[in-house]
């Protein structure tokens, strides 16, 4: 059981850090970005480039696919999502415009790198061993601190610095906010941004562990708008009570059903239909409408 929790413990991190990123641009700009996985992969490969290919220390690796990630999310924000926001009188619009650039990463990544499944070299050897209750790679240890490390900067940088106010209060009310003087194009790009260092920081943390492939943005980006349910659409701290849920829940059931294969993910959909019937808002969520 020991294990189990720990194991728990650890996928939640790698999953809220995914998950704040795709609640943080929901809460700012009411867009479900469902090329946030995309955005993971793109991390994850400039990790293997930086990291596996051209032999560059980890941490400048994750550093610089956090970087381009935020780099890439500003950019997309400012010419792709703000003119359809401003221009278009119906909210499908932004939902057509994200899955449109999904299909995009999709297509250049696979150019790119092919259908490869793609690792890193071990960042750490060895493996710490508790009394044979508790058995955890010391890289594993390094990721998860370094997930953990990242969702305390971010909840910090979100309450204490004068971005982060300025995009809590653009999430709570955009129109008050702005009256108050908030630079709504400045604030959004900055939250896009912010959203999109957070997928590829996780890829790159990621890369090192499970490595990564063409394939995977689509089933990422499903496990992080999972979370993000759970917890409550638009949500920080729904959305970090979702990964930890849904890392425990898959943590139990890998061990549970391991004979059974798939059929984890299979009671976990079910088990989460069940839930949005009885609660759609989520955990922590308002209800809509």
């Amino acid at each position: 059981m020991e294990q189990v929790l720990v194991n728990g413990l650890y996928l939640g991190m790698q999953y809220a850090l995914i998950a704040l990123g795709l609640t943080l641009v929901f809460a700012l700009m009411n867009v479900l970005n469902f090329a946030h996985g995309q955005l993971y992969v793109v991390g994850g490969f400039i990790t293997y480039i930086i990291y596996g290919k051209l032999g560059l220390p980890f941490f400048v690796a994750i550093v610089a696919s956090g970087v381009t990630l935020g780099l890439v999310g500003a950019v997309i924000e400012k010419f792709l999502f703000r003119p359809v926001i401003r221009k278009s009188v119906r909210e499908e619009s932004t939902m057509l415009l994200a899955a449109a650039i999904a299909f995009f990463l999709d297509a250049i990544i696979l150019l790119l790198f092919g259908e490869k499944q793609r690792g890193v070299p071990k960042i750490l050897d060895g493996v710490m061993n508790l009394d044979f209750v508790v058995i955890m790679p010391y890289d594993r240890i390094l990721i998860a601190a370094l997930a953990g490390s990242s969702i305390v900067a971010f909840i910090l940088f979100m309450q204490y610095s004068k971005p982060g106010r300025a995009m809590r209060a653009l999430a709570q009310d955009r129109i008050a906010a702005q009256l108050m003087g908030v630079n709504v194009d400045r604030y959004s790009m900055v939250g896009f941004a912010l959203g999109a260092m957070l997928a590829g920081v996780a890829g790159g943390l990621l890369v090192s562990i499970v490595g990564v492939n063409s394939g995977i943005g689509g089933p990422v980006s499903i496990k992080a708008f999972m979370m993000v349910m759970i917890g409550g659409a638009g949500v920080i701290s729904g959305a970090i009570a979702g990964g930890f849920i849904l890392g425990m829940l898959e943590s139990i059931g890998l061990t549970v059903l391991v004979a059974y294969g798939d059929l984890t993910y299979l009671v976990i959909f079910v088990s989460l239909m069940i839930f949005l019937s009885i609660r759609p808002q989520g955990l922590m969520g308002k209800p809509w409408g």
